[in-house]
């Protein structure tokens, strides 16, 4: 993947979120279609990378999140998940992000708030 005639195309970063993707520490991946890591270059960029630390957060906590984290243990990698950068939909069901927090305890080797991990980086 290259970035030729991504700039300014109309599908390009944030600009307040620029500075941080366009970094030669980030790897992009190419999106993936349903939950999980399985149907994109995720493990294949990573390993390319010869990356093994993965920091996980993000908008689904009980779908994406937990999908990409359950993968990525099962790939091999060790998971830190940014619990308050993560979040969950809350409905008459009950409380997914509560709910997933549990399951992240159990699953990653490490949940951590925002300011833990930076300390740690």
């Amino acid at each position: 993947m290259t970035l030729e005639g991504f700039s300014n195309s109309g599908a390009d970063w944030l600009p307040e979120l620029k500075p941080y993707i366009e970094n030669e520490n980030v790897v992009i991946a190419s999106p993936h279609k349903v939950f999980g890591p399985q149907t994109n270059d995720l493990i294949l960029q990573l390993h390319k990378h010869l990356i093994n630390n993965v920091i996980i957060a993000g908008i689904l906590a009980n779908m994406c999140v937990e999908s990409h984290l359950r993968d990525l243990i099962e790939q091999g990698f060790e998971v830190i998940v940014v619990s308050d950068a993560t979040a969950g939909p809350i409905t008459t069901m009950g409380d997914g992000y509560a709910a997933t927090i549990v399951n992240y305890q159990y699953l990653a080797h490490e949940v951590a708030l925002t300011k833990d991990t930076i300390a740690k980086m």
